[in-house]
């Protein structure tokens, strides 16, 4: 297990594994570094670093008027120098893809290309919602068994999925407890994120033009909930030299293994090798 501290005085967990070209993976908001362990054996030649962002996974929690993302991007730079890494790609999940984009705007020096894993400068308001209903609440159900039943059943938008990944996705997002499950981040996570209206849906259009001239990718969940394919396509009218690819039977987010998205990811990589 691999930490550092933050200026703060914040302990955050990390990994760091390979050689290569430097991709910092960045989890989606309630998620973790486990995130990426899908993807991580497909990926020869690039030194694959992952962070939890402060109150998630194996980080220590914090403030929650800290759990922002200028906050979590000046997180990411810290692991980096930390790293002696002057610059990395990024492959950023959900709100991992909104703090590269933060990051291209203010310090574009540092970034050699970014992937975005079903994320764009504009959220859709169905996903807000279902963001909304479960952030810092702790499940319902009371065991892994459960868990894995119910999160096949909660997944709209995913099909022919099998169990395992199911309960893979329990283990990793869950914690045991005496009276049952509980997430694995801090709850006040939600006080936070939904404190400010503009919090959760941002103007992000700046942001995603600032990544102009840096190796570009985006995957989409076909079903997803998140990004619509209106944005895709705009997005697509922006970057014409964006890779791209739509993931059948996926919503929010794609795992990162299905074949398309494997294809795309290491043609991004083959880019800025």
């Amino acid at each position: 297990m691999s930490k550092f501290t933050t200026a703060d005085g914040t302990s955050l967990h990390f990994t760091d594994e390979g050689e290569g070209l430097p991709i910092l993976c960045l989890a989606g908001l309630t998620r973790n570094a486990t995130d990426f362990d899908y993807v991580a054996p497909h990926l020869d030649g690039v030194r694959l670093i992952r962070m939890d962002y402060r109150g998630r996974g194996q980080s220590d929690w914090a403030d929650p008027s800290t759990y922002t993302i200028p906050q979590e991007g000046m997180d990411a730079l810290a692991l980096l120098d930390h790293l002696r890494v002057e610059k990395a790609a990024i492959l950023g999940t959900s709100r991992g893809g909104i703090i590269a984009m933060g990051l291209a705007a203010t310090v574009k020096d540092r970034l050699l290309g970014v992937c975005l894993n079903d994320i764009g400068p504009d959220i859709a308001q169905a996903g807000l919602e279902a963001i909304k209903d479960y952030l810092g609440r702790r499940p319902s159900f009371k065991t892994f068994e459960d868990a894995t039943t119910q999160r096949a059943k909660l997944m709209a938008g995913f099909a022919n999925i099998p169990k395992d990944r199911w309960r893979e996705e329990a283990h990793k997002h869950y914690v045991e407890k005496p009276d049952g499950l509980d997430i694995n981040y801090d709850p006040k996570l939600r006080d936070s994120v939904l404190s400010g209206p503009q919090n959760l849906n941002p103007d992000l259009w700046p942001f995603f033009d600032a990544l102009d001239g840096l190796p570009l990718a985006l995957l989409r969940g076909a079903n997803s909930d998140l990004l619509t394919r209106e944005t895709a396509a705009e997005m697509e009218r922006r970057r014409p030299d964006m890779l791209s690819v739509e993931v059948q039977d996926r919503g929010h987010v794609p795992f990162l293994d299905e074949p398309e998205s494997l294809l795309t990811i290491k043609a991004w990589v083959e880019e800025m090798k």
